[in-house]
């Protein structure tokens, strides 16, 4: 594996401190990160966003009559651009095939170190999963006494 690749991943797993305030894509804040980067990526000439997409990147939403679009909540529903969305699944999709293909590497480069690691992760989760099981049962066991208590009450009272 080159070293290029290992600084590249171990760059993506380091806590940078930075939280995005405006709109997210797929996780990825819009604003601060997707509009100028696909800016650069047209200067560049690597691809060729529209600068409508680019300069009006939300869209108000519509339904099939041409009536604007509302939530349940009464909100209007406000959509990014298809241009962008479709751009920002590709990244996604891309860097998802680029992680696969680093596991794959790194397990093919050294499969016992891999294995170990992979044990080690399950037995040190094991009492973690051990004391959630039992606290989900305990919990579950007193919901369903309470449950039937109060049922209890109600054919009492509908008796009475």
């Amino acid at each position: 594996m080159t070293e290029q690749a290992q600084n590249y991943i171990k760059a993506l797993l380091k806590p940078n401190g930075k939280k995005p305030t405006t709109r997210r894509v797929w996780s990825i804040d819009l604003e601060g990160v997707l509009l100028p980067l696909f800016t650069a990526t047209n200067t560049m000439g690597d691809t060729m966003i529209p600068h409508e997409a680019l300069g009006a990147p939300l869209r108000l939403a519509y339904n099939a009559d041409g009536t604007v679009k509302f939530s349940k909540t009464g909100r209007p529903v406000v959509k990014v651009v298809r241009d962008i969305a479709d751009h920002v699944r590709m990244m996604r999709e891309n860097l998802v095939a680029s992680l696969q293909a680093y596991t794959h590497e790194v397990y093919n480069e050294n499969p016992d170190a891999f294995k170990a690691e992979a044990s080690a992760n399950q037995e040190a989760g094991k009492p973690i999963i051990t004391k959630d099981n039992e606290a989900l049962s305990k919990a579950l066991t007193e919901a369903f006494a309470k449950t039937e208590t109060e049922a209890e009450r109600e054919r009492e009272a509908v008796l009475a």
